[in-house]
Formats: structure tokens, sequence, C-alpha cells
């Protein structure tokens, strides 16, 4: 019994030494990244330099090289690139709509969703059919609705806390609105912008055809412009919906994802990602979405090596590209991963903005969620306190199949589809603090995983 007393004891006392010898190193990570943070002047530069970046484009290959070079900068043991094939879908003119209400035109603005078709040269004018869900428009007669403009206007829920949970609820009204509207013979599809706010700016998005179901023109219209005409339709359902628009999908493009990587020391052949993507939608910067997320984990790379911790696993910073109308950068990375036989024991990806860090969600079997839990006393005091089952993250999903446990980086979500897909998220809207804070916060995460794996 002695000797067991004493065993648990010795026990007791190295796991205490180990958490006052982690809670030091996490302080280190935090100070390094406030006092000397390198996040948001890369930010500066990837948002005002390089500016849009959708895939395909000028900007996305000008991201590409700048991030290439950045994570070369820092003396990385590995920086390399991987090849994948984008869509290349290009929006052309700015948009054109209205209102024609008896002798009053009242212009609205909207923006044309990703991989949608334009309209004739000419536009397109038509009556409305106002919706809020699919099996409300599904209950209609085809002749109710042929040769009509579908206007979906189904709101997110403002009661959900989250503001993710409340999205989700709402934009399957973005993704398939023009198929279900082009299955009743309906000539476009109007959409409510995904956003709580009331403002006057088209949050865009992708948006996606079914096969056998004619291509009908679809754009997104700001929640402001939403309200006029679902208003102005109540006092005249006869009234006319006008756009025009120019948008045009080319032949797919080469794009790379951007990988930099730290050798681990003890288990190389065991690799930890942190990533977010690199691409944006045309009309913004893409400051919070998502230019935050990849100069965070770019970040999350130099603490480390700055720090002098040498990882016992192999740690990769990964810039994937073309998260936004595809998620081919995604998928092929976790290809690769799987045709080289790479073992991924976790991927961490930022893609929800660079507000003040909450927690992570983590996407894993119950007992690889309890591997994380003893680690919440050391993160709690940073703000770290939502931790547990949740999202990883779209780049990172295909890893899934790989068997590797999934970490989503969980910001305040209040502030963010404010933002979302918009002109507007631009590098003004990103502060310094919260941004490094987040930087921080995930470094601390890699940082215990690579301690003890999971």
């Amino acid at each position: 019994m002695k000797k067991l007393f004493t065993a648990l004891l010795s026990l007791s006392v190295a796991c205490v030494h180990a958490q006052n010898a982690d809670s030091v190193t996490i302080r280190k990570i935090y100070n390094e990244a406030l006092a000397n943070g390198k996040s948001y002047e890369w930010l500066r530069y990837l948002t005002k330099q390089v500016g849009p970046r959708l895939s395909g484009s000028e900007g996305a290959q000008k991201a590409v090289d700048w991030t290439k070079q950045v994570m070369e900068q820092q003396g990385f043991d590995r920086v390399f690139l991987q090849d994948v094939m984008v869509p290349h879908w290009v929006r052309g003119a700015k948009e054109e709509a209205f209102i024609h209400n008896g002798n009053q035109k009242v212009t609205v603005p909207i923006a044309a969703l990703g991989g949608s078709v334009a309209t004739a040269p000419k536009g397109v004018e038509a009556g409305v059919i106002e919706v809020k869900s699919f099996p409300e428009l599904r209950a209609m007669s085809p002749e109710k609705v042929k040769g009509k403009i579908v206007f979906f206007n189904r709101p997110m829920d403002p009661t959900k806390i989250n503001t993710f949970e409340a999205y989700g609820g709402a934009v399957e009204q973005r993704a398939n609105g023009a198929t279900e509207a082009a299955k009743l013979g309906a000539v476009g599809a109007i959409v409510r912008s995904m956003t709580n706010g009331h403002d006057d700016y088209p949050h865009v998005g992708g948006m996606r055809y079914a096969t056998g179901v004619p291509l009908i023109p679809t754009a997104a219209i700001s929640t402001n412009g939403a309200d006029l005409l679902s208003k102005s339709l109540a006092e005249n359902p006869n009234l006319t919906f006008y756009f025009k628009q120019n948008c045009e999908s080319l032949p797919d493009a080469k794009s790379y994802n951007v990988v930099g990587e730290i050798k681990g020391s003890e288990k190389p052949d065991e690799i930890i990602v942190v990533g977010g993507h690199l691409d944006s939608w045309d009309l913004a910067e893409g400051a919070h979405d998502d230019g935050a997320g990849c100069v965070q984990s770019i970040e999350v790379l130099r603490i480390l090596k700055t720090l002098g911790i040498k990882p016992k696993r192999t740690i990769r910073a990964v810039m994937f590209m073309n998260e936004e109308n595809g998620l081919r950068g995604g998928v092929q990375y976790a290809d690769l991963a799987k045709k080289n036989n790479e073992k991924h024991i976790a991927a961490v990806e930022s893609d929800n903005g660079g507000f003040t860090p909450r927690g992570f969600g983590i996407v894993g079997t119950p007992a690889q969620r309890e591997k994380v839990m003893p680690w919440k006393p050391l993160l709690a005091p940073y703000g770290l306190t939502d931790i547990g089952a949740g999202s990883g993250g779209a780049d990172i999903g295909p890893l899934a199949q790989l068997g590797t446990v999934l970490f989503g980086f969980k910001p305040d979500s209040q502030r963010y589809f404010d933002y979302h897909h918009t002109m507007v998220d631009r590098f003004e809207t990103v502060s310094q603090r919260e941004l490094e804070l987040g930087a921080a916060s995930m470094a601390s995460l890699i940082y215990l995983l690579d301690q003890y794996g999971l």
C-alpha cells in the first residue's frame, strides 16, 4: 500500500509539474503574439496590396506567390505548392436591378451569386413570387410560377445565439434556390442576403445547379432591398422586377495550396495541420473571410520557431485554395495525404473571422474529445472556455476520412455576418488585438496537440 501511495503521489507531482510547464509556455506564446505579432501587418498586405482573390483570378495567384514568399522568409523547414485545378467564374460588369411598381422604378442593390449564369444581354423582367421556404414553393402549381422570378425571402433566425446556426438555417436558399425555382418554370431567382443586419450590401456566395434542370440567373439582394421588395409586393402583387447580370464561367484554371512546415523532432511522420482558405469573393478584400485565418496560421509556426519550441510532430500551415466556390483545395490536400500515406493526427482551421477567441469545436470520437478536456484549465484564462463537440472546418473536413481529429477555431460570432461575403469585409474591420489573440489561441492548441497527441 505504501508503494502504491508513493507511486500515485509521484504521478500527481509529475502531472502538476507538466501543467505548470505548459502554463508557462502558453503564457510565452501569448506574450509573443501580443508584443511582437506579425499577423496584423501580414493581413494589411494581403487585403490592401493583393486584395480580392477569387479562385482562378490574378488576385488568387498573387496571394499564392506572396504567402509562399512570407513563409520562406520565416525560415520554415519546407515551403511548397500543391497543384489544384479550380473553377474560374467572373462577375463581369456591375449588376443592375430595379422594382417596377406602376410608374415607379426603384433601384435596389443586387450581386450575382457565384456560379450563376448571366441574364440575357437586355436583362430579365418579370412578375415576382415571394416564398419563405422550399416546401412553400413546391406546393405551388407550375402555372403560377412559370415565367416569374422567385424571391426567396427567409431571414436568418435572429433568436439563435450562435449566428452560424442561423446561417445554416437559411443558406439553402442561396445554394439551391435557382434549381428549385427552375423546376417550376421560373426565369430567375432572387435571394435575401445571409445576414441578420439591415444594410444595402448584397451578401454573395456560391450556388449550384442540379443536373437536368434549366440554368436560370440568380442573385443576392441586400436585406434593405429585400424588405422593400416584400413591402412593395404586399401593396402591389402585380409589380415586376428587372435585373441584369453579366457573369460567366470560364474553363478551370490551375492554382495551388500553399504549405509551410516545421519538421517534427521525434515523430516527424505524424502531422498536425493549421490552416485557412486563401481565396475570397471578388467584391471584397476578404479580411475576415478568410485572410484572418491564413495569417493566423502562418503566425502559429512563426511563434513556435521564434520561441525555440521544437515540435515533436511535424506542424504544417496550409493556405487552402477554392473554399468559397468548390472546396477543391481541401479535397486535393486530403487526396494527396492519402496517396502519400501521410498520417494526419489533427487539423485546426480558422474560418470564422478574426474576432475575440471563445474556444474550439472538435470533430472526433468521445475518447478523443475527452483527451482534450484536461487542457481546458490551461486555456480558460485566455477566454477559451467553449471547447467541446462541434464543427471543424470546410477545408479540413475531407481529412476526417483519414481518421484525423478536426478542430474549428471559434471566435465570437455576433459580428461575422455583418461582413461575410460583402464589399465591407475590409482590413479596417479587424481588430489587431483580437486577431493576435486568435493566433495565440491556435498556437497554444497546436502546442498541446504536439506535446500530448490524441
